[in-house]
């Protein structure tokens, strides 16, 4: 018997990927096949299973990839197949996304749907503008209108004369290209011309533009702006909140593009950071982490380590790899019973305390030398340290303690190297200066990141592009490497990072 497939109408949401639900996320993951709309966001596409087969079936004005029936046979026939297919939408599938169109075909061909609503963009985009739909003292009505209505049709499905001073909002969905329509209706049928207009590009993403009018003065309003699609269109009182409700126009990093060139795996809790405070990360991971391929000499420790005094983590990535395989070689934790531990940062330090693991020693300052300053008391002479870390490290720390008449294994887990999936599109950005920032938070993402845009680019980074280095050694790596550094952490953390490009910007 046939597996029958099933099909899940989601919607992505408004476009900043924090309001996507939990579940479509999760479906994404698993998905088989995935049939996917224009204005969906890259984060939100990188949730897809990476072996499930993806298809663009994107509608921008006077362009669409695929003419609706199309679609409605593309997922027909993925579904015939007995796959699970995931048809992302942007918006709420049911709301003038023609989701109901589309799980009436499936149905009537023998097909189950599920729908997953999104969060629309008629009340998230003006929330995140500072305006919302409703307001007790203002309106207790709004309605959700479609823009595409075009002037010449011979019966109109908008009911113009009872929206227009019926309804206290009015929120009309992709209607710019149709702006001197709606205004003429509005006016025609009786809305004042003075009533607050709101126009919003890019609502709830960070390049968010907001244009304020009025009924009267909006057109010219958008005329001069040379303001475009995608846009939705506000109008009613409750525009006047924005004055007391925007918000994140606020936050500090507002409008800031910041690029990220961590690892990817490590690169959640910066851009994280930049999200939080109105910025826009561009992950951009110069490195990617190559586990050794030897790992014998890590076994060999693993098997004296009642021997050990002291175990150094250097890295969230010593950490993980460190563990992983000291269960795949059937050890636990109780190993480790004895042993003295250091970690350099509050984040390695975590993620050990996170497998319930007592760390002793965390150095003030999150470098060689600040480790050698803190354990050259604690370190005995006679004792053994076992030390494993990523290859091409500097070599400081080891040779120091070796002088202290002190037995040092290093063992190497892993090695930074230039990663192998590259986004041309960035790279254009970053040489044309479209960004604002570029961070860099180890040595190895300096050298990787130069591999990858070229050192005769560097001068043409300066000129335009601002640099930050999480501490002191990285910086001197940027400089060797010609890059003009603007700003250092003084606490090399990511959060020191974060606080020196707040300080830069003023």
């Amino acid at each position: 018997m046939n597996k029958k497939g099933y099909v899940y109408l989601v919607g992505a949401g408004p476009g900043d990927p924090g309001l996507f639900t939990l579940k479509g996320k999760s479906l994404l993951s698993k998905a088989e096949v995935v049939v996917y709309d224009r204005l969906v966001s890259k984060t939100i596409l990188s949730y897809i299973n990476p072996d499930a087969e993806v298809y663009y079936v994107g509608k921008a004005s006077g362009n669409h990839a695929l003419s609706q029936d199309e679609i409605n046979e593309l997922l027909l026939s993925k579904a015939q197949q007995g796959k699970m297919v995931v048809r992302l939408k942007g918006g709420d599938p049911y709301l003038f996304g023609r989701g109901g169109e589309e799980a009436l075909y499936l149905k009537d061909h023998g097909i189950n749907s599920e729908v997953v609503p999104g969060i629309t963009s008629a009340i998230a985009v003006p929330a995140y503008a500072g305006i919302p739909v409703t307001h007790r003292e203002l309106t207790s009505s709004f309605a959700v209108i479609t823009g595409h209505e075009k002037p010449g049709k011979t019966e109109s499905s908008i009911q113009w004369e009872k929206i227009s001073t019926g309804i206290g909002t009015l929120v009309f969905l992709m209607g710019i290209e149709n702006l001197s329509f709606i205004v003429k209706n509005l006016l025609e049928n009786g809305r004042e011309k003075t009533t607050p207009v709101a126009l919003i590009r890019w609502g709830t993403n960070p390049e968010q533009e907001v244009i304020i009018s009025t009924l009267e003065k909006v057109e010219k309003d958008v005329y001069e702006t040379n303001f475009k699609s995608p846009a939705i269109i506000v109008v009613g009182e409750v525009v006047n909140l924005r004055d007391k409700l925007k918000w994140i126009e606020d936050k500090p990093l507002w409008g800031t593009k910041i690029v990220v060139t961590r690892a990817r795996a490590q690169a959640s809790l910066l851009t994280e950071k930049i999200q939080m405070l109105g910025g826009q990360p561009i992950e951009f991971p110069s490195i990617e982490i190559k586990k050794e391929e030897n790992l014998y000499p890590l076994y060999n420790a693993f098997q004296t380590m009642e021997n050990y005094d002291w175990l150094i983590f250097t890295s969230v990535n010593a950490v993980k790899i460190f563990f992983e395989e000291l269960m795949e070689q059937n050890y636990d934790i109780r190993s480790l019973n004895n042993i003295n531990i250091c970690a350099i940062g509050p984040v390695t330090r975590d993620s050990l305390r996170d497998k319930g693991l007592k760390v002793d020693v965390v150095p003030d300052e999150y470098k060689a030398e600040g480790i050698i300053e803190e354990l050259r008391t604690k370190i005995k002479p006679g004792q053994s340290v076992l030390l494993p870390r990523a290859r091409g490290a500097r070599s400081i720390l080891p040779e120091t303690i070796r002088e202290w008449d002190v037995y040092v294994n290093e063992v190497y887990l892993y090695e930074a190297v230039t990663t192998s999936n590259i986004s041309e599109e960035q790279i254009k950005d970053i040489l044309e200066g479209n960004v604002d920032y570029i961070t860099f938070t180890s040595s190895s993402t300096v050298t990787n990141f130069v591999n990858i845009i070229g050192k005769d680019n560097i001068d043409k980074i300066n000129s335009s592009i601002k640099i930050a280095c999480i501490g002191p050694i990285t910086a001197g790596t940027a400089k060797e490497n010609n890059f003009s550094v603007d700003t250092v952490a003084d606490r090399y953390t990511i959060d020191g990072l974060i606080e020196a490009i707040l300080i830069d910007r003023g």
